[in-house]
């Protein structure tokens, strides 16, 4: 459920939204990261969570700071990228592209929201698709508890211990914007009863059956070349354990400051 063996042209095709997420979030880092003083500025001051400004009416910060992420630290869009990589997909075949995109935009926009209303007057500039994340997992959390029909025990198991050591690690990390990570999961989790009255267990075979036309003959006269074929898959599996790896050193460079 929560381990991609899809080559990235196949993730592409089959998970969109997650692709666009991502595409954005890396587009908007490029430009701030390696663009001019003013550009930045352009982006992050009009763009990020800024309390006062959302205070002054500033409303579209709750949501365009869900794709902004720090300039100075690239683990940071990384971490949140691959996060979605590892967590969406299953959860856009699930319960559909426009349920998705709700759930990750409301409990973003939650997290956001609760942050500015816990502290209205604070000068700090919050950014960051953590929030988001977080609902993600809180929906999770939900199948594990009451719809154990939607996700297997082991993907139990590691969204229970990932859920600990993340709300562990918001309140042990400095720097971390702890209310949206906070009310991100709970939105998540309280929109468990609404958003999956109609969802479908992941099923990764799904996708592959949507590639057939209805009238297709299954007939595979290269069927003897199977190994060929394996190679691109090995291929693959290496240039997303590569991905791994940069992100597991990405998150150790967080923590200890590498």
């Amino acid at each position: 459920m929560f381990f991609r063996t899809e080559s990235f042209k196949d993730f592409i095709r089959f998970y969109p939204i997650i692709t666009g997420i991502i595409a954005i979030q890396l587009i908007i880092w490029l430009l701030t990261a390696f663009s001019n003083t003013l550009e930045q500025l352009i982006i992050i001051e009009w763009g990020g969570g800024w309390n006062i400004a959302i205070a002054a009416g500033e409303y579209w910060r709750l949501l365009t700071s869900i794709f902004i992420h720090s300039p100075n630290s690239f683990s940071h869009v990384l971490f949140n990228s691959f996060s979605l990589v590892l967590f969406g997909p299953a959860l856009e075949q699930m319960v559909g592209k426009w349920k998705f995109i709700f759930i990750y935009l409301f409990t973003g926009v939650v997290g956001n929201i609760f942050t500015f209303l816990i502290d209205s007057n604070s000068m700090y500039l919050h950014y960051g698709a953590s929030g988001a994340v977080y609902g993600l997992i809180g929906l999770y959390i939900y199948m594990t508890f009451f719809r154990k029909d939607l996700i297997d025990p082991s993907s139990s198991q590691i969204i229970v211990i990932i859920s600990i050591i993340g709300l562990l690690m918001t309140f042990i990390r400095p720097g971390i914007n702890i209310y949206a990570h906070l009310f991100g999961f709970i939105a998540g989790v309280a929109l468990g009863p609404v958003i999956l009255t109609k969802a479908k267990a992941f099923s990764p075979w799904r996708n592959r059956r949507r590639q057939k036309e209805p009238n297709e003959i299954n007939f595979n006269p290269n069927r003897w070349k199977k190994r060929r074929i394996l190679s691109g898959k090995n291929t693959g599996n290496i240039i997303w354990g590569i991905i791994i790896a940069l992100v597991i050193l990405g998150f150790l460079g967080n923590i200890f400051n590498l």
